[in-house]
């Protein structure tokens, strides 16, 4: 009995110390959930450090922190793409057809001008076509008459074949013989036909300042223009010509003037400019052009090329 007492509490003691023992070993094989969920955890971040050792995996790996893409995102996403792509399509739409109605708006515009332009154009031909009738309207001439012998002492001109005869004084008939201004002229004349032609200029332009209301005044301007073509001075002699014209459209030789005019023109190489200057004879004067005139002018349309 003595024997079996100390064994038996030996044993009690024994289970006495085996009892926490195997609780704590339970309770280490027994883990909680949170320190499962821990454990996976740090083992699947030790395998992303063995399997990607430059960072993160891609989103598509499913470790990413990002949420994943849903249905209703996507949809929300394909909305806003198409609200932007009809907003785009307005505004295209808008930008067309503001151009289209700047076209218009210019297209317009320049029809505009073009129609004030013609209707000016028409209103200032009318009024040089009223100015150039009321020009070269018909002045009565004097009844006198005169002989048709040239006045005593003077002989009678020689008339040049190339040349219109009107500027002859035998043309002057209605002029009486006394007249110290047609005699004035006529000497001029005289100088030009024999060809001194700086002495016949000087004559005719001292004839013009002496005698500025004579008829002969025409004639006068209009020979020393020609003089001045034949002297070899076609751009002076332009410039005579032209003033004779302009200043004197009603004057008896001022068609004669817009001829010789073409014939300078001519010798300044300028065919187009002749052209104009013969159009601006047969549109001002027309049927009231002397017959001599009008045959030199057809030539010279010809040799000029004129439409």
């Amino acid at each position: 009995m003595r024997i079996l007492r100390p064994i038996t509490a030996l044993a009690a003691s024994a289970a006495i110390a085996l009892v926490p023992a195997s609780s704590a070993l339970a309770q280490r094989q027994q883990p909680t959930p949170e320190q499962r969920i821990q454990r996976l955890e740090r083992q699947v971040e030790e395998m992303q450090r063995r399997v990607y050792p430059k960072g993160k995996p891609a989103d598509t790996a499913g470790f990413a922190d990002d949420p994943a893409a849903t249905q209703s995102s996507v949809m929300s996403l394909d909305q806003r793409l198409d609200a932007l792509e009809h907003q785009l399509a307005d505004m295209l739409r808008q930008s067309e057809e503001n151009g289209n109605r700047l076209r218009n708006l210019e297209a317009g515009i320049n029809q505009l001008k073009t129609s004030d332009d013609q209707r000016i154009q028409a209103l200032e031909q009318r009024m040089n076509d009223a100015a150039a009738a009321a020009a070269v309207a018909p002045q009565p001439q004097p009844a006198t008459t005169a002989p048709s012998t040239p006045p005593k002492g003077k002989p009678a001109p020689r008339v040049s074949s190339a040349a219109p005869q009107g500027d002859a004084p035998e043309e002057a008939a209605a002029t009486p013989a006394t007249d110290p201004g047609e005699d004035a002229y006529t000497e001029g004349f005289h100088l030009w036909e024999a060809g001194k032609y700086d002495d016949a200029i000087s004559s005719l332009r001292s004839f013009v300042k002496t005698y500025p209301k004579h008829r002969r005044v025409s004639y006068a301007n209009n020979l020393i223009g020609r003089a001045l073509l034949d002297k070899g001075q076609p751009r002076d002699a332009a410039s005579a010509l032209l003033a004779n014209y302009r200043n004197n459209p009603g004057g008896e030789r001022a068609p004669d003037s817009l001829y010789y005019l073409g014939q300078a023109l001519m010798q300044l190489n300028q065919p187009a400019q002749a052209c104009k200057a013969y159009g601006e004879l047969d549109a001002v004067y027309g049927a009231k052009i002397r017959p001599d005139l009008k045959s030199l002018e057809a030539d010279a349309k010809t040799k000029a090329n004129c439409a």
